[in-house]
């Protein structure tokens, strides 16, 4: 069975207008091609669809279903045509978990006013690739490298890393902590997309692990003070949480922030994203 688009265009436009003459005005064409383009889609059915008398033309039941899902197929296709065609007009972003930390306004504010024609989209999308491989996002803010060669990366900036405990643990009293003040907690971890795992610990004093996927899942348990997390600090910025305080971990390496790219098809705007991501974290 083949449909056409154009056919479905004649249904909607037909019961939208009510006659088929008004649906020929409202398409631009013939009130015979529509005739033809409503019968056409009727024998390709193999069902009718609209009621015809002198004074009106309504939807059979059957025609009441073919409509609503005739309406979704074209929104559908515009759509498309719209993704299709925003490739300089529209930026998508994802990130996983904190998109840029406290760089994250001034970041949409500054591209705002330097590139007014290129809308910018933050999207989060909890995968490795921030949304790049599922075909979401444009470019990606990640915090760990991509091992999938169908992507490239730059690394924009550095973080540091923090220890998130619940705030009456004792070790929340003080400033800042070492990894050995964690290696007997258990350690909260999201395997996917985290950016601290046990290897951050000699193999004799690694931390017991848990899993979580979900960025407020683990704010939760943090907060009962079952588990502890360590995480970049953009994590502080993006996701201030009642009962759970940040402390850096002085002795732990900084976490590398990446804006990763598909290789064979990079988006226009990615240098001046690399820049402009740069200089934040230069000068923030």
């Amino acid at each position: 069975m083949d449909l056409e688009l154009r056919q479905l265009r004649c249904l909607v436009a037909i019961v939208d207008e009510g006659t088929f003459t008004d649906a020929a005005i409202a398409l631009g064409v013939s009130q015979a091609a529509v005739s033809r383009n409503l019968a056409s889609l009727e024998q390709a059915l193999g069902t009718r669809l609209l009621r015809r008398t002198s004074r009106e033309v309504t939807p059979t039941a059957t025609g009441l279903r073919v409509v609503a899902q005739a309406r979704r197929v074209l929104a559908d296709v515009a759509d498309l045509v719209r993704e299709a065609a925003s490739g300089h007009t529209r930026l998508r972003i994802g990130y996983a978990w904190s998109a840029l930390g406290r760089h994250t306004v001034a970041f949409q504010r500054r591209w705002g006013a330097a590139h007014p024609g290129t809308d910018l989209d933050l999207v989060r999308v909890n995968s490795a690739s921030a949304g790049l491989a599922e075909g979401v996002c444009d470019l990606a803010v990640v915090r760990r490298p991509l091992d999938d060669r169908r992507f490239d990366s730059a690394v924009v900036g550095l973080e540091r890393r923090l220890c998130a405990l619940a705030a009456d643990d004792p070790l929340a009293r003080r400033r800042s902590v070492r990894l050995a003040d964690l290696a007997g907690r258990i350690l909260l971890v999201d395997r996917r997309t985290g950016t601290s795992t046990p290897e951050l610990w000699p193999p004799d004093s690694r931390p017991v692990v848990e899993e979580t996927h979900d960025v407020d899942d683990w704010l939760t348990v943090i907060a009962a003070g079952r588990c502890i997390g360590v995480t970049a600090e953009s994590t502080a910025n993006q996701y201030p949480r009642p009962g759970v305080v940040y402390r850096p971990v002085r002795d732990a390496e900084p976490v590398a922030v990446r804006l990763a790219w598909w290789r064979d098809d990079p988006h226009p705007a990615l240098q001046a994203v690399i820049e402009l991501l740069s200089d934040l974290y230069r000068t923030g």
